[in-house]
Order: structure tokens, then C-alpha cells, then sequence
């Protein structure tokens, strides 16, 4: 079974990380937590309140096979918590390590994509940041997956939960189709 985390802050953009842990946990069996700062309740951008399982700070990382940062508006604050430590720890463990929207900049920061092909929101919102990896960023409005380590920007949950699957070593005709499904709605003529 794969274990899976999904850390949470306020403000989080809910809608980035509901496919992968919807897909994850009903199609694949995953046992799909969250966590927050503190463990404390938080509310999404959509207004959707959310209880988690654990503190971030409470993570073990020899649990878990996947750990996602879901993007939010706190990431671009001085109020966002410094998450570096357990990022390149996870990476170095050989864990999949997922950031989508502003959780790239967690990673960045972390310095996890200071080696590998990744991409964000924008180049800009990385280089804000001074971080290493700028030379292999991917001006892509897909999820990329190099090394272990999968980044999207906020408007690729599909994509995003997609590469997070096949870097698991999961996928088939069941994700083809499901993707295909998915895909139809933006091959309707308007």
C-alpha cells in the first residue's frame, strides 16, 4: 500500500491535490493523511475546513512512499513554515516528492530542484527565490517528473496526479482512461 501526505497550510488551493488523493486512495488503495503546521484545523481557498491527521512536525518519514506539498497563498508569506529540512531529507530517501503551484517553492527553497527538470506556476515565481535550479526549469503548463521529484503548476491537477501515479510505477489502461475521460471535457467545441 502506498502511505501518502499531503501537507496543508491555510489558504490552501483545494482543488491542486483532490485528484491524486481522490484517485490515489479510491483506485490505488493508497492510506492518504494529512498534515498541517502544528496540526491545527485550516480552511482552503474554496472555504472547505479540514481537520488533519498529524502535524507536519510529527511526519516519519520511514512511513511513507509519497509526500505532496499542495500550493496555497501562505507560501509567498514569511509566515509560511520552513519545511526545508523534511523536503531534502524525503528526496534524499528516495521518496516521491510532489509540489504543485506555490509547493514548488517549497522545494526550491528546500534545494530539491536544484539538480532535476521541474516547473511552477512561472519562472518568475522561482526566481524569487534565488534558488539553484533555475537552469532546468521547464516553461511547461504540465506536471513534470524528474528524479523521483514531480512539480505542476496550479492549473495541472491532472497532469499533476498523473506523473505522481507513474512515478509510482502505477498507471495502465485504468489511468489512460480515466485521463482520456478527463481530457474529453476540453475537446468539447464551445
Amino acid at each position: 500500500m502506498i502511505r501518502a501526505i499531503t501537507i496543508l497550510t491555510e489558504n490552501f488551493s483545494d482543488w491542486e491535490t483532490a485528484l491524486i488523493n481522490a484517485v490515489g486512495r479510491a483506485c490505488y488503495g493508497f492510506d492518504t493523511r494529512f498534515a498541517t503546521p502544528g496540526g491545527t484545523p485550516v480552511t482552503s481557498s474554496g472555504g472547505m475546513l479540514v481537520t488533519p491527521q498529524l502535524a507536519v512536525e510529527a511526519i516519519d518519514l520511514d512511513e511513507l512512499e509519497l509526500l505532496i506539498v499542495c500550493g496555497g497563498t501562505l507560501w509567498k508569506t514569511d509566515q509560511a513554515p520552513d519545511l526545508s529540512a523534511l523536503l531534502a531529507a524525503a528526496h534524499d530517501r528516495n521518496l516521491v516528492v510532489a509540489g504543485i503551484c506555490d509547493g514548488t517553492r517549497v522545494l526550491a527553497q528546500a534545494g530539491v530542484l536544484d539538480h532535476l527538470r521541474h516547473t511552477s506556476n512561472s519562472a518568475a515565481n522561482l526566481s524569487e527565490l534565488d534558488y539553484g535550479g533555475a537552469a532546468s526549469y521547464q516553461d511547461v503548463p504540465c506536471a513534470v517528473a524528474d528524479q523521483r521529484v514531480v512539480t505542476a503548476p496550479g492549473t495541472a491537477p491532472v497532469s499533476f496526479m498523473a506523473e505522481i501515479l507513474h512515478t509510482l510505477g502505477l498507471g495502465g489502461e485504468d489511468l489512460n482512461g480515466y485521463l482520456a475521460m478527463l481530457a474529453a471535457e476540453h475537446a468539447r467545441p464551445v
